[in-house]
């Protein structure tokens, strides 16, 4: 995801721009926020200069990396719902945010380091996955697989707090995620 009001890239400037990303997610987890900028842009394959050109300040690049998940996270749902019927896109959906969370709780002191230092990495976070989360519980009621009375705000708030709870547990968290969708389920009971 490109910054916004900024000129389209060429191709390999787009492709630095992308790995520069990857890497700095995978390293920033990994190896927390202490990791050198010469390290990342290293393990990317590129200059130091190639890095300061795309991200100036580290706290640039921890706000791109955020960024861009939370893109990959609330595009993902569209993507979801063309290819699968709508309760299994929602499923799929939720095992991506479990992921997504993890990923950002292993990034936690470098997003910290950005707060501090004045940024809000946050600032579109709630709005956009709420976005994300209603076009699938929409798709689901449509087809009359998920509930109608079901809040997208209920739904993020199970997830974060089961993302929480499940923390190294993948196996747990995936059993957790049935639960949540089997009461999503249009044949559940409305309380």
């Amino acid at each position: 995801m490109e910054p916004s009001g900024a000129r389209p890239l060429r191709a390999d400037a787009r492709r630095n721009r992308d790995r520069l990303l990857d890497v700095a997610a995978r390293v920033f987890s990994e190896d927390g926020p202490e990791v050198t900028l010469d390290a990342v842009a290293k393990k990317a394959g590129v200059g130091i200069g190639t890095l300061y050109r795309h991200f100036p300040t580290r706290e640039a690049l921890v706000e791109a990396v955020y960024r861009e998940e939370l893109a990959r996270l609330c595009g993902a749902a569209a993507e979801l719902l063309e290819s699968m019927p709508a309760d299994r896109a929602l499923r799929a959906w939720m095992d991506f945010f479990v992921d997504y969370a993890t990923k950002k709780r292993e990034m936690a002191d470098a997003l910290r380091a950005v707060i501090a230092s004045g940024g809000d990495p946050y600032s579109e976070s709630r709005a956009r996955m709420t976005d994300a989360v209603t076009s699938l519980l929409r798709a689901g009621a449509a087809a009359g697989t998920v509930r109608e009375d079901v809040l997208p705000e209920d739904v993020l708030a199970s997830l974060t707090g089961l993302s929480m709870a499940a923390r190294e547990r993948r196996d747990q968290a995936a059993r957790m995620l049935d639960l949540l969708m089997d009461g999503l389920r249009h044949t559940a009971a409305p309380r």
